[in-house]
C-alpha cells in the first residue's frame, strides 16, 4: 500500500533493510520497521502517508491499525560504500499488490554489509534466509566484498549454508 501511494505521487523510493529481508524469507525474519530509502523528504512524503492514516512522529510514519514503521533514510542507495541507482532496484508482486525492493542480491550485500561494518550479528542469519531462498548472483557478491575489503571466505560460507539446505 505505501509502495503503490508513493509510486503514485511519482516519489521514487525502494524497500530495503529488515523489510526486504521480511519479504524475501517469507516471514522468516519478521520486521515492523519498513525502511524506504529516497532522496525525497518527509515535508514531500507526509501527505502522502497521511492519506493512508499514517502520522509523522520523530522522523518516523505510524499508523494506528498496524505495527508497522515506516521511515525514509535518505538516499542514494548503497550497500557499504557501493551505490546503486534506484533504477537496478526490482519490483516484487505481492498480494497486496507491488513493492518497490532492493533485489535478492543486494539484500544480502545489505546484510552482509550490516553484519560486517555495524556488528549486526543477526544480519549474517538474515542474508542466509533470502540466499536460501532466491537465485543469488555470488560473482557480483564476491566483487562487491573485494571491493569492500571484506573476506571472501565469508561470501564462500553463507554462499555453502544457502545451498547446503
Amino acid at each position: 500500500m505505501v509502495s503503490a501511494a508513493l509510486e503514485g505521487a511519482d516519489i521514487d523510493a525502494v524497500l530495503s533493510g529488515g523489510g526486504a529481508v521480511t519479504l524475501y524469507s517469507d516471514n522468516e525474519y519478521m520486521s515492523a520497521d519498513l525502511d524506504f530509502v529516497t532522496s525525497e523528504r518527509n515535508k514531500t512524503i507526509a501527505p502522502v502517508l497521511e492519506s493512508l492514516g499514517f502520522q509523522l512522529k520523530n522522523r518516523c510514519f505510524v499508523h494506528p491499525a498496524t505495527r508497522f514503521i515506516v521511515e525514509f533514510p535518505p538516499g542514494p542507495l548503497a550497500f557499504g560504500n557501493r551505490y546503486v541507482d534506484n533504477d537496478q532496484a526490482t519490483t516484487l508482486e505481492t498480494e497486496h499488490g507491488p513493492v518497490r525492493i532492493i533485489t535478492p542480491t543486494q539484500c544480502v550485500m545489505d546484510r552482509l554489509s550490516w553484519f560486517v561494518h555495524g556488528g549486526d550479528l543477526q544480519s549474517r542469519d538474515q542474508a542466509l534466509m533470502v540466499a536460501r531462498r532466491h537465485q543469488i548472483d555470488w560473482d557480483e557478491l564476491f566483487a562487491w566484498s573485494r571491493k569492500e575489503g571484506i573476506a571472501e571466505n565469508l561470501i564462500h560460507e553463507v554462499r555453502e549454508e544457502a545451498e547446503g539446505s
